[in-house]
């Protein structure tokens, strides 16, 4: 039977790291010495379900591999891809606590020489009053709030919000940036080899969204048009990127700074524009946090009673807003975490494991050599990524003056993740 079949779905599905305590590996190790092929099993098991998520892909693909140690250690390749997504998920939302906490510095501390006249950044230097982690401090319940939303037809109204109001913020970017453009020819074309490095991690992070391809599309009133929906859409996000990182780094050079709204001139037009791109941003850690969420709650909820499940609830959510919080003051450095957090868990999750899927799922069924040559090539890149734009993420922190961002691509890259 083909293995396409595992893609089938019918009723219910629990999300919770022990969804079903007899895994799909035991079953089928039972049914062996029945004459029953583990793909077989693998494939009547998931036809109970109505959705898979990327664990479970993970974990499903494993069951229908021929290697024998594989399949008995299946339920591990989900653990592995919750994890990361754990981690990469949770590394968004601290990246956006960085980035509304420098935003809504900029504004409030920079509210009395604010006038209707635009002045460049580079004319205006200012002492901070409060250190940057007050402002992270400010923002912390609110977000608790809003994480206490739980259903994602809920939160697409505020995902709608936050596109409005990026899309609004866009356009006064493009505006500013693309006026009075010096002479590109003065700027370096090339960068070092470790400045690259963060580019790469920079630029996974941007691109990087797997962890809500499966739940958006289970999600959906007609999930077979997601394939559609998905080169559309990241079709106009891959243009955007490009543009705004190309004009923005002529527009600014050397002088960009991590996020380039903190590049606007201080008058109130572009004040306004760091406070739409904070709202935005706002209301999209509510759609990143959703992912962790359902992996450890159900977890956690399982293992109390359930007179104590929604004060499990709303206290596992509230510890995981904390979490990301203490993380943003813990490395207050937003382009560094990018990468860090990009070059660690973002590409196992979008270059290494996807094609390494494809391989285990798809080899037995006479694979293309074309195919199976893209596979390696993509884990290859990832996995070379991910090894020398960790270490150099690392180095990068801990020997912060050694970070020179006038000759480096790196100050172009910085602005791809502006649009997400």
């Amino acid at each position: 039977m083909s293995k396409t079949s595992l893609l089938r779905r019918d009723d219910s599905e629990s999300n919770s790291l022990d969804d079903g305590s007899k895994s799909v590996s035991e079953s089928s190790s039972n049914t062996s010495s029945e004459g029953v092929h583990p793909a077989e099993e693998a494939n009547r098991l998931s036809l109970q379900k109505s959705f898979v998520n990327y664990g479970e892909a993970m974990m499903y693909s494993l069951e229908t591999c021929p290697n024998a140690w594989l399949r008995t250690h299946s339920v591990w390749g989900r653990y592995t891809v919750s994890f990361l997504l754990i981690v990469t998920q949770l590394g968004f939302c601290s990246v956006y606590f960085m980035f509304m906490a420098d935003n809504l510095q900029q504004i409030v501390e920079e509210a009395h020489v604010t006038s209707n006249t635009c002045q460049p950044r580079k004319m205006l230097v200012l002492t901070p009053i409060l250190d940057i982690r007050f402002y992270m401090l400010t923002i912390l319940p609110f977000l608790v709030l809003l994480v206490f939303i739980q259903n994602l037809n809920v939160l697409s109204v505020f995902s709608t919000l936050a596109n409005i109001t990026t899309l609004g913020s866009m356009i006064l970017i493009f505006e500013y940036i693309m006026q009075e453009i010096p002479d590109p020819g003065n700027l370096p074309l090339m960068a070092s080899w470790e400045n690259f490095l963060l580019f790469f991690g920079t630029a996974v992070f941007t691109f990087e969204g797997v962890g809500m391809v499966l739940p958006l599309q289970n999600q959906m009133k007609h999930p077979q048009q997601f394939s559609l929906v998905l080169y559309l859409g990241m079709s106009l996000v891959i243009i955007l990127f490009i543009c705004m990182g190309s004009f923005g780094y002529m527009k600014f050079g050397s002088k960009t700074q991590a996020s380039i709204t903190l590049n606007l001139p201080n008058c109130w037009l572009y004040q306004s524009v760091k406070l739409m791109y904070s709202i935005g941003i706002f209301f999209t850690y509510a759609l990143q946090f959703h992912v962790p969420a359902e992996i450890i709650i159900p977890f956690v909820v399982s293992q109390v009673s359930e007179s104590w499940t929604l004060f499990a609830d709303l206290s596992v959510r509230t510890a995981l807003v904390c979490v990301t919080c203490v993380s943003a003051i813990i490395i207050p450095r937003l382009e560094l975490i990018i990468s860090l957090m990009s070059s660690v868990s973002s590409s196992a999750l979008a270059l290494i494991i996807p094609p390494l899927l494809e391989l285990i799922t798809f080899y037995p069924e006479d694979m293309s050599c074309v195919t199976i040559a893209k596979d390696i090539m993509i884990s290859i890149v990832g996995l070379l990524g991910c090894v020398f734009g960790t270490y150099q993420a690392l180095y990068e922190l801990i020997h912060p003056y050694n970070h020179s961002i006038g000759n480096s691509t790196d100050v172009h890259a910085r602005h791809y993740l502006f649009l997400f």
